[in-house]
């Protein structure tokens, strides 16, 4: 199983991450699978880990429908577009950046190929890793309006600092191991 080979590299120093890692993908979780997997698999491409990704992307795979994989690496994919460029907008003292039409293809956005709920939850999880308040926001406010309550919201975001948290721990240790 890849998810207790990713659990065995972790290093002892970061045992915390290694429990973390074990109860937000494990049982414990209160997602569904497909919520869950996607949430993984989005988040272990957003982490920009090989390692992680290489350990997480085949268990992802297994666990969910060919639409619900497609739509967790779209949702990375479209989550890495706008969060840098809404993040940027936000960022800058210009507020006439928010008045201007962003001009960037989303359709994925409008028709993600799954339960619109899941790809949100994904599309938030992605927007943690990546730091974007305002996309945050943005995906909290249509999740919480179609019904989703915050510890389904909470867990999404668990998800994604556990992983990103691996990630980083992961890359540092091969690094300095060079």
């Amino acid at each position: 199983m890849a998810l207790d080979e990713l659990k065995a590299a972790i290093p002892d120093f970061a045992k915390d991450l290694k429990l973390n890692l074990g109860s937000v993908i494990g049982n414990q979780s209160t997602l569904t699978e497909q919520q869950l997997w996607g949430t993984v698999l989005s988040c272990a491409i957003a982490a920009r880990s090989p390692q992680v990704l290489r350990e997480l992307e085949p268990e992802a795979k297994a666990n969910l429908k060919p639409e619900a994989y497609t739509a967790a690496k779209a949702a990375a994919a479209i989550m890495g577009m706008n969060n840098v460029f809404y993040r940027t907008r936000h960022l800058l003292s210009d507020p006439e950046y928010g008045t201007m039409r962003a001009g960037l293809r989303m359709n994925v956005i409008g028709n993600p190929g799954v339960e619109k709920v899941d790809f949100e939850l994904w599309s938030l999880a992605v927007s943690a890793i990546n730091g974007c308040g305002q996309c945050l926001d943005s995906h909290e406010q249509v999740l919480r309006a179609a019904g989703v309550d915050r510890e389904t919201i909470q867990e999404a975001f668990k998800v994604a600092s556990v992983v990103q948290a691996v990630a980083v721990t992961l890359d540092a240790e091969a690094a300095l191991a060079e």
